[in-house]
């Protein structure tokens, strides 16, 4: 854990759909990030940094909303590669998210240029940079966490479409699920390290799942049977494009881990179909075709490790990061 304590993801009331996709990106980040929409005060950004404990790193970037191209790119100084012979690179966001969890909230409301730049970065792993024939390129591979809230503003359905898994949060919230959510965020804010300390036993499970559904993924193959019905569905849903079917496939196999399964099934192709279709189905398509039996929701107790979670899906088709961005200012 990092010195100033973080609400534990296991400790979180309720939203099971966007935390097993919290858990799939974690599990396979090659999915391609999770795009969350929803109302303000949904607990969006500490959902987020929680996804971070699962992560080797436990790294966890803000991206500005106000930020620049040359602060999410980084810079190159020219006059030290002129009188060095080799580029001095400082970093941006994107060096700093490396290996963990980049968080953009109201994503929306970014320059498209930035979504995309973003994006492609997050697709590849790599960020490259290039000033008048000097260039720098380094790893960026983290996991990618969009925010945004629909009555604000809608994001491009190109760049909507480039998010691995889609999860809307609801801002009707049960009474009784409402005063557990409150008197569990009273007792953090009491005592922050307290509080992670009766949760770590719980926190550390999921750790320890998420680790071993990572191990087990390689094992697991992307096998024709669970390619031919996601094909099947994504044509159903009048679905642009061929991103989904790889994003659906992905987060299959990733479900499929995360049950400690050898291979995927109807079950796990199942659970991640709304997310991998909610932002690009058509609207004037049917809905994909469901199973008469949905897999059942998973305890809240990520120890127990029982029963099934329904929901999410995965993407990311790699794309070269290309970026020219301003130099430092020339030295007097």
């Amino acid at each position: 854990m990092t010195d100033t304590p973080h609400f534990p993801l296991s400790a979180v009331v309720g939203a099971d759909d966007l935390k097993l996709a919290l858990y799939l990106t974690a599990i396979d980040p090659k999915i391609g990030g999770v795009l969350i929409e929803g109302p303000r005060g949904m607990a969006k950004s500490t959902l987020a940094r929680g996804l971070a404990d699962l992560l080797a790193s436990g790294q966890f970037v803000t991206l500005p909303l106000g930020a620049t191209e040359e602060r999410l790119v980084g810079t190159l100084d020219l006059d030290a590669a002129l009188s060095d012979g080799r580029a001095q690179f400082s970093p941006g966001v994107l060096a700093k998210a490396d290996g963990g969890v980049l968080y953009v909230d109201e994503v929306n409301l970014l320059p498209d240029h930035l979504v995309d730049l973003l994006l492609d970065v997050a697709a590849s792993g790599t960020n490259l940079i290039e000033r008048d024939g000097i260039s720098h390129r380094h790893s960026a591979r983290f996991v990618l966490i969009g925010t945004m809230n629909p009555e604000e503003g809608e994001l491009r359905p190109q760049l909507l479409d480039r998010f691995g898994l889609n999860v809307a949060l609801s801002g009707h919230t049960a009474p009784t699920e409402r005063g557990q959510i409150i008197r569990r965020r009273l007792a953090f804010d009491s005592d922050p390290q307290g509080f992670c300390a009766e949760w770590e036993s719980q926190q550390h499970a999921l750790r320890e799942r998420c680790q071993q559904a990572r191990v087990a993924l390689a094992s697991i193959p992307l096998d024709d049977i669970a390619l031919e019905q996601i094909t099947e569905r994504c044509f159903a849903a009048g679905v642009d494009g061929l991103r989904a079917d790889l994003v659906w496939l992905r987060a299959a196999r990733a479900h499929a881990a995360w049950r400690g399964a050898k291979a995927i099934t109807e079950e796990d192709i199942d659970a991640v179909a709304e997310f991998a279709l909610r932002h690009r189905r058509r609207e004037h398509a049917h809905p994909a075709p469901q199973q008469s039996q949905p897999p059942a929701t998973q305890n809240a107790n990520p120890s127990e490790g029982q029963g099934q979670w329904g929901e999410m899906p995965a993407e990311a088709l790699p794309v070269g990061a290309r970026r020219e961005v301003p130099s430092w200012p020339k030295k007097p």
